[in-house]
């Protein structure tokens, strides 16, 4: 339910982001860097100098595999730690969601100033990938605002599934600026997606003045409405560009220019609305922390999942993200869904999960 923050794994952030092997750029980087470092010789044991080692009587092929299912139990970790981060969002009261971004992009600074180094690639990146690198940042923390403006002005289930419409947007996307292939599968997708959102919203025009189950006014659920299509719209943009830059840019790279371009983004906006202040409730401060603390861990867990998982169970498991949302709204704010978001969840969810078993059975032929 956070932005494929779609970043990185971070960008996985964003909820409804299709899950590909992007998110995973760093990683044989990172084996092969510490192998590098600190691993002796393999044709020599510099305990017992005997080539190959006594000690290495199994090869590396027969290494353990993973648990079965483990991959899916990340995901559904990564979706739960994510969701209750929604909650927290939807928690705060007195901290604008703008301000919230600013907090969360100084909190993930701190954790990846310190991977950067260690890795020592740089802060800056490679000269003709710099202007991917600006348009992710910018689109990406646009995204984070968004959704944390939508969770603030709709109910929590209705904000996260309207979020879960990003994959329309970017095969849409990918088909305009990448060439790739729209289907009519893909059209298909597109019209549940946009039936489950229609749904969830209920337009005068087509259900007349029906406000039945809807707490706020028409016109603050209009703007989260709005906010978050905003945000599946630039989460999809993300994804394309993230895609074009394939693995040419380190992993951490990415976020790194995600959190500082949204602390600058948040910091001029707030300038300019008025509305920077320290939150006064403690409770809200600690919910700031805890909303960077699950945040990040949902990422970890995610981008452990894809590790050992193929990208095809861990979209169909992602959303569990809905789920959640849905038990979270009932339990904490005693709001019992309408069925008209129930049906739009289903569609919603009904195309999330066929988009990716048709990927997940092309790429298995």
């Amino acid at each position: 339910m956070q932005p494929q923050d779609s970043a990185g794994a971070a960008e996985l952030e964003e909820p409804g982001l299709p899950l590909t092997d992007d998110a995973l750029q760093g990683v044989s980087e990172e084996a092969a860097a510490a192998e590098a470092a600190g691993a002796p010789d393999r044709g020599r044991c510099w305990l017992c100098r005997s080539s190959p080692c006594c000690s290495r009587a199994e090869p590396e092929a027969k290494k353990k595999a993973p648990c079965p299912g483990l991959g899916l139990f990340y995901t559904l970790l990564s979706a739960f730690l994510f969701s209750v981060s929604s909650l927290f969002v939807k928690k705060v009261q007195d901290v604008h969601a703008v301000e919230i971004s600013a907090f969360r992009c100084v909190f993930q600074m701190l954790v990846v100033i310190p991977c950067l180094i260690y890795r020592k690639t740089g802060f800056i990146g490679p000269k003709g990938q710099r202007i991917f690198l600006i348009l992710r940042g910018v689109l990406g923390s646009t995204a984070m605002i968004l959704i944390y403006y939508a969770l603030q002005t709709m109910s929590l289930a209705d904000g996260t599934v309207i979020t879960f419409s990003s994959p329309v947007f970017t095969s849409i996307f990918a088909w305009i600026f990448l060439k790739e292939k729209y289907s009519p599968w893909d059209a298909l997708f597109t019209v549940f997606t946009i039936t489950g959102v229609i749904l969830i919203v209920r337009p005068p025009f087509l259900f007349g003045s029906d406000t039945s189950g809807i707490e706020e006014s028409y016109s603050v659920r209009l703007k989260g409405t709005f906010a978050a299509i905003g945000n599946a719209v630039f989460a999809a943009l993300t994804l394309v560009i993230l895609r074009k830059m394939g693995k040419s840019v380190d992993y951490f790279l990415s976020i790194w220019y995600y959190v500082v371009l949204g602390l600058f983004e948040s910091v001029i906006v707030l300038f300019i609305l008025g509305e920077w202040s320290l939150p006064y409730c403690g409770l809200d401060r600690l919910f700031l922390i805890l909303i960077g603390l699950f945040g990040l861990g949902g990422q970890v867990y995610l981008t452990k999942a894809l590790q050992i998982e193929k990208a095809g169970p861990v979209a169909i498991m992602r959303t569990m993200d809905v789920v959640f949302a849905f038990i979270f709204q009932i339990i904490f704010f005693n709001n019992l869904p309408t069925w008209w978001t129930v049906g739009g969840a289903l569609c919603v969810v009904a195309s999330n999960a066929g988009a990716a078993i048709r990927k997940w059975y092309q790429s298995s032929k």
